[in-house]
């Protein structure tokens, strides 16, 4: 009798995330080996460029010994301890590190594994907020529409999206959304108290009974939808709504921050001084899982001190020390080699790449986008405003765009979350070179857009 064996690259028993079954069975998706700055290689040996960071979290891209050197000198010290009444230097460390990049009135940090625990914590601080305020009726939770906020399940009653939410319902109740600022700009003479979101906002508010909210999430510069930079004012207009109805106001920087859009922290630069920042990603450059929260001092000394006297959540990973270890390595390399300066520096960079692209192909609606963050939206034709048949968008998504994507060697998202978008976020540490062949493998998206409509 003999044992068959599966060759190292099967994926048979492996299940997917978020991933279409036909092409996961089909065997249509890359095994990814190795990582090398801005590239990766399969295991055929072929070299892609990461044009999304992993997931918007390679900052520091990719086989870094120091950051790798790290974790592994932390596990020989100490692989494991909690943050449950005790404490290790580890996370002392990373924790001072993160609240010296923040605003000046946001001193503690709370750690746990993840974007979507991070939101779940905000969440629950944020009740637990009021209640030791004595407020307990303030438990609603206000959000935008079509913005990504996480997977579990209050993060994704947080989220703005349908059809994530559709297959879990009934989510969290008391979750409210409002519009997004797409298309939204400032006429001369307005202010951002103007704009119809920040209306909506107010309308809202007014409807629920500002006695009964807790908090309001959103992104410095919103992701779903396709990266929506907020208009000038917008921030601090919105600061301005919570504070006189009482409202915390919570930045989720899960992939804003660590410099993504030219900032630490975006929020703070907008003009947002927010009462809880979240944080994941590009705090460890994806070397290990981490994320957390950043509290403004009276979130966290209302909740430590009134009340229970404790923050009653946690769990058994957050803050571990391998991967506070490593947000340590990785926080220092960044500020070491100076990458918000890469940022800022080649940002005009990227953008006139885009602009000539799009100009060159007219099935190009718009890029949006900053830093190193950026989405392209299609249609079938700009010239004539004709936009993209549901047929045409499902075949761009699923086979054109993939196939281009292919040929460039170059890996980042086709997304279909309220358009048909080509999003783009390389790593931080990307010179003019890996640009230059990232926008190249852009053209090559657009030129086979352009050609498929042309036929079809």
């Amino acid at each position: 009798m003999t044992t068959e064996v599966s060759p190292p690259d099967t994926i048979r028993h492996l299940y997917p995330h978020f991933t279409r079954g036909s092409s996961w069975v089909e065997g249509g998706v890359p095994v990814i080996e190795k990582g090398e700055g801005c590239y990766v290689y399969d295991s055929s040996g072929q070299r892609y460029l990461d044009g999304l960071s992993g997931l918007f979290c390679v900052n520091m891209g990719h086989g870094r010994q120091d950051i790798a050197r790290a974790g592994a000198k932390q596990l020989e010290t100490l692989a494991y301890w909690t943050n449950w009444s005790s404490a290790h230097p580890a996370a002392m460390e990373a924790s001072e590190l993160i609240a010296s990049l923040a605003p000046p009135e946001m001193n503690s940090v709370f750690f746990v594994n993840s974007g979507s625990e991070a939101v779940e914590s905000a969440i629950k601080i944020a009740r637990q907020f009021h209640r030791e305020n004595g407020e307990p009726s303030r438990v609603k939770i206000l959000a935008r529409d079509m913005a990504y906020h996480g997977t579990t399940m209050g993060a994704l009653a947080v989220t703005g999206i349908e059809k994530y939410r559709l297959p879990f319902e009934p989510l969290m109740p008391g979750v409210f959304h409002f519009p997004n600022t797409l298309g939204e700009k400032l006429q001369p003479g307005e202010s951002a108290s103007d704009l119809p979101s920040l209306q909506a906002l107010s309308s809202l508010i007014e409807r629920e009974g500002a006695e009964t909210i807790a908090a309001i999430f959103a992104e410095p510069v919103q992701n779903s939808r396709g990266v929506l930079v907020p208009p000038e004012g917008y921030w601090s207009e919105l600061r301005s709504i919570c504070d006189r109805n009482g409202i915390l106001l919570v930045a989720d920087e899960v992939i804003t921050g660590f410099c993504r859009v030219g900032s630490w922290f975006a929020s703070y630069d907008y003009g947002a001084r927010p009462d809880i920042i979240t944080f994941a990603k590009g705090s460890t450059s994806g070397y290990a899982p981490l994320g957390g929260l950043v509290l403004a001092d009276k979130v966290a000394d209302t909740v430590l001190n009134r009340g229970t006297g404790s923050f009653v959540h946690g769990s058994t990973w957050g803050g571990h020390p391998v991967a506070t270890a490593i947000a340590i390595a990785n926080i220092t390399a960044m500020k070491k080699e100076r990458v918000l300066n890469n940022v800022l520096d080649l940002q005009a960079f990227i953008q006139s790449g885009l602009d000539r692209i799009r100009d060159d192909h007219k099935s190009i609606r718009e890029w949006r986008g900053t830093g190193f963050f950026y989405a392209i939206e299609f249609m079938r034709d700009r010239e004539s405003g004709k936009d993209l048949t549901p047929e045409q968008s499902v075949a761009l998504l699923r086979e054109v765009m993939p196939a281009a994507l292919k040929k460039a060697n170059l890996i980042t998202r086709p997304d279909d979350r309220g358009a048909t978008m080509l999003t783009i976020a390389p790593p931080l540490v990307a010179d003019a070179t890996v640009l230059d062949e990232l926008l190249e493998g852009v053209e090559v998206v657009a030129k086979a857009v352009d050609d498929f409509l042309a036929k079809s």
